[in-house]
């Protein structure tokens, strides 16, 4: 086996610029002290709670793994206070004796998904770190816990080499996975599976956007392993791919360490990320091109503090070089308009001001609610400081069909962008003579809300018909969304929801649980001396948000976290929503 460079408590320098293990690197006398310190106090905080709870039956062999990976962090580096530590070993060998005895005589693990090929690559990822880590560290007392460990590689490899796998970023865990185990115990059928896969191409588009459109799978997942696999395999074409995902997260990244996920097709769609996943991604990448903008953003991650930073700890053990001091920092952008069409998004910035519109949902296509497809109904975003509008949301009361959610979205000239969406639900007309049947014995065919044994694609129909528009324009002091309603009469409501923390001025309450009416006027939500004024009221009248069918006959919910503002009115017609942040 190639024992891999390792970065000693006593290193001065480090290793830049190799892909490759084997690969003669270049010694540069600068490594990043700082980032050092701030990643050995990271993982000195992790390891008293894992030796609190490690014997915790109910963790997935995912949580074993990566809880042998922090106290391992810990145990080999010279500069911990747990450098050597015997106290680690009891609890460090429990947890290796895990990892060996969850194990399926397939070499697979069930973590959820039964004898799982991706699942149980996400946990041999850090069991080849741990092997790697310890084989370098050399210590007698490990011995042992490396023996088993390198079974439970061995056990695994095949099975990864054969298995399949459930989605996009699946392929390239698996792939990461094998590339770490074939650089440990070489096996020609490793490399060839990894090949099949990348051999499919990977799945980003040009402006660097893959095609779960997910933060989450993007940091954990897609990002870290083609880096890996670039380092083991040679494969320093694969950086592109995260350079230019990272060029987009520049975009979408927030003021406070937050990133926007509304275009997700993944569970992200639906809450909150933070930047910190990305920390080593862009130090990697800031030394590979030697962009000041990544800089900032990894230096701002270091300055923030936040998340599980200690998890690096073991990655820049194994790879040295990414605890070089960073290229001098240049502004990353706060002051632009970013137009992603393939998934049909606008993010706006103005320093402190941003903003998010969307109608880039899969909904249209595919009226589906499922994981892989972006369903999120929200459209706008807007946030003025620590005044945040995390969504507005439209739904009209129209035979139960639920949120508008937008067909695409298009540029009107440099700040403004509409969007659309027609809804047309049928009554059914009697069958053609042709296709009926003397005992009443229909297909079950979908009507677009539900099933019934009607054969509803060969009748004759009868619409109803709503069509919305809403054009979003940039203001100096906000945006105006402009509501444009054609076809049947109904009513609607608009939500605004603002996230917990901050005031609401000038709105209605209309009960203990958040809800709030803008009946008229302007109303104003104020965090500090960040404020979102918004509105006129459009009158009185409830209307109720309606999820769909999709959802309530599920008893499922759209309603956002937050406090919540209503203006409603009727359809057809127009309404003017000003939001300004003054």
């Amino acid at each position: 086996m190639l024992r891999r460079t390792f970065l000693t408590g006593s290193l001065t320098t480090v290793a830049l610029g190799a892909l490759h293990p084997a690969v003669a690197r270049a010694e540069v006398a600068a490594v990043d002290e700082d980032f050092l310190t701030l990643l050995t106090d990271a993982n000195q905080q992790q390891i008293p709670l894992v030796l609190g709870n490690y014997q915790n039956l109910s963790d997935s062999v995912r949580t074993v793994a990566r809880k042998a990976r922090r106290l391992v962090s810990g145990y080999v580096w010279g500069r911990s206070s747990y450098h050597h530590d015997p106290a680690l070993l009891g609890p460090l060998g429990w947890l290796v004796d895990q990892l060996a005895a969850r194990q399926h005589e397939d070499g697979l693990y069930d973590v959820g998904n039964l004898h799982s090929p991706p699942d149980t690559a996400f946990a041999i990822q850090d069991v080849c770190l741990l092997y790697a880590l310890l084989d370098a560290d050399g210590q007698a007392e490990t011995a042992a816990l490396r023996a088993t460990l390198a079974t439970v590689v061995r056990k695994a490899g095949p099975a990864l080499a054969s298995g399949g796998v459930h989605t996009p970023n699946h392929r390239w865990e698996v792939s990461a996975a094998l590339a770490r185990a074939n650089e440990l115990f070489p096996d020609r059928r490793y490399a060839a599976r990894i090949e099949d896969w990348l051999d499919e191409g990977i799945d980003a588009t040009p402006d660097g956007i893959y095609s779960e459109r997910s933060s989450t799978y993007a940091a954990e997942v897609t990002n870290p392993c083609l880096l890996t696999i670039a380092w083991l395999r040679a494969r320093p074409d694969l950086l592109e791919y995260v350079r230019r995902n990272l060029d987009v997260t520049l975009y979408l990244l927030e003021p406070n360490g937050e990133v926007d996920t509304t275009a997700s097709r993944r569970q992200d769609q639906k809450g909150l990320r933070e930047i910190w996943w990305y920390l080593t991604q862009f130090r990697e990448l800031a030394l590979h091109t030697g962009d000041g903008r990544f800089t900032t953003v990894a230096k701002s991650i270091e300055a923030r503090g936040t998340g599980e930073l200690g998890d690096f700890l073991a990655d820049v053990l194994e790879r040295p070089e990414l605890s070089a001091t960073l290229p001098a920092a240049q502004p990353a952008p706060t002051d632009f308009v970013q137009h992603y069409p393939s998934q049909a998004s606008v993010r706006v910035r103005r320093d402190a001001r941003t903003a998010t519109v969307f109608g880039g949902t899969d909904f249209a296509d595919l009226p589906v609610i499922s994981s892989g497809l972006s369903t999120n109904p929200t459209f706008f975003k807007l946030r003025n400081g620590a005044a945040i509008l995390d969504s507005v949301r439209l739904s009209p009361q129209f035979f139960s069909t639920g949120h508008f959610r937008s067909d695409g979205l298009r540029r009107l000239g440099p700040n403004g962008f509409r969007l659309a969406q027609e809804v047309k639900v049928p009554y059914h007309l009697p069958l053609p003579k042709r296709f009926r049947r003397a005992d009443g014995q229909y297909a079950l065919t979908p009507e677009g809300r539900f099933y019934a044994s009607m054969d509803f694609g060969h009748r004759p129909k009868q619409y109803r018909t709503l069509r919305t528009e809403i054009t979003v324009t940039e203001v100096p002091s906000g945006f105006d969304l402009a509501f444009e309603f054609a076809g049947d009469a109904t009513a609607y409501a608009i939500e605004l929801c603002f996230r917990n923390g901050g005031t609401l001025s000038g709105v209605d309450a209309l009960d203990a649980s958040g809800n709030y009416q803008l009946a008229s006027g302007t109303g104003t939500y104020t965090v500090g001396t960040d404020r979102i004024e918004f509105g006129p009221g459009n009158g009185a009248a409830r209307v109720a948000m309606d999820p769909g069918e999709r959802y309530t006959y599920l008893g499922g919910s759209l309603t956002p976290d937050g406090l919540r503002v209503y203006l409603t009115g009727r359809t057809p017609g127009h309404q003017l929503l000003r939001l300004r942040t003054p």
